[in-house]
């Protein structure tokens, strides 16, 4: 029996997510709690529920179809009690405008190869392949590493865009069958990345280790997180350099500035905690651009 994932998005035609024309696929569920996050509604393993608020035309029928009572109308608002409800779907089926949407469908590993093969010829011509996204894709990692396997078995290239956040077993059991990491560094130190992702960044750095110490420097592209008033401190940046600087074998890093999604996490009744929503400054992004570029790293914003 093909083993299952949970899957919540399938980009195609994706040019940022390594190299080439790509298809993303993005797995559902993530360790990590970052404040930033730009996909929130990949954090649950489960299924979620987004309500577009723009797009309601209060015609209530989610109302009248929902088995639980778990939907309302307050003040002319639509009110979502997410304790009492489970995800049927009924609702997002019944809607006229498609103001609400399930998040999340379960998929066995030869039906995702199946979605990821159409795209073949825009892989051959342009260099391109899979990229598996989140998210964290290693929290499903039998999942991933069936689907990465059925991958390489068709010559297509994969790309796991990762935190890094797993055991050492989980990530060496998936690691031969990566062609490329897009590997997150966010917060070089343990407490402060604690703060703001929930979890220690110790197994994160173990991990890219590992990496290197395989000889997979050169299929390591590194990506920063720009967060202005967190990642984007003298201090962090400093200690990012520093231990970047003490390991041997990596090539490149990505600057990937700061943009607003405070509007994804109001759609699922979610908490954002940024006090500060701005992008970093041309400066800003420069002068860290300047300090990995003297360590020896290729650097793309």
């Amino acid at each position: 029996m093909s083993v299952k994932g949970i899957v919540f998005d399938i980009k195609r035609f994706a040019i940022h997510d390594g190299p080439g024309i790509r298809t993303t696929v993005f797995l559902k569920g993530c360790p990590l709690k970052c404040w930033w996050c730009h996909n929130p509604e990949g954090n649950s393993v489960k299924q979620d529920l987004m309500f577009f608020e723009f797009k309601c035309m209060k015609c209530k029928t989610c109302v009248n179809v929902c088995p639980l009572n778990a939907i309302t109308f307050q003040n002319d608002n639509q009110v979502i009690d997410r304790k009492i409800c489970d995800y049927c779907g009924k609702c997002a089926k019944a809607c006229p405008t498609e103001a609400l949407k399930l998040i999340g469908y379960e998929m066995t590993v030869d039906e995702l190869v199946k979605e990821i093969e159409k795209d073949v010829l825009l892989y051959d011509n342009s260099g391109g392949g899979v990229t598996f996204s989140g998210g964290e894709p290693l929290l499903q990692h039998q999942f991933l590493k069936e689907a990465l396997k059925e991958c390489q078995r068709r010559d297509i290239h994969t790309v796991l865009d990762t935190s890094g956040y797993a055991t050492k077993d989980v990530f060496s059991s998936v690691a031969d069958y990566v062609d490329l990491f897009l590997y997150d560094l966010k917060l070089a130190d343990d407490e402060e990345h604690l703060k703001y992702t929930g979890v220690s960044n110790r197994s994160i750095k173990d991990n890219l280790q590992m990496l290197l110490d395989m000889g997979r420097g050169n299929d390591v592209i590194l990506r920063f997180p720009v967060i202005t008033g967190i990642t984007d401190t003298e201090e962090n940046v400093n200690g990012l350099v520093e231990f970047v600087s003490s390991l041997k074998g990596l090539n490149e890093i990505d600057l990937l500035p700061f943009h607003d999604v405070s509007e994804k996490f109001k759609r699922l009744d979610a908490e954002y905690k940024m006090t500060v929503q701005k992008a970093p400054t041309k400066q800003k992004l420069k002068a860290i651009k300047e300090k990995f570029e003297a360590i020896g790293l290729y650097v793309k914003i």
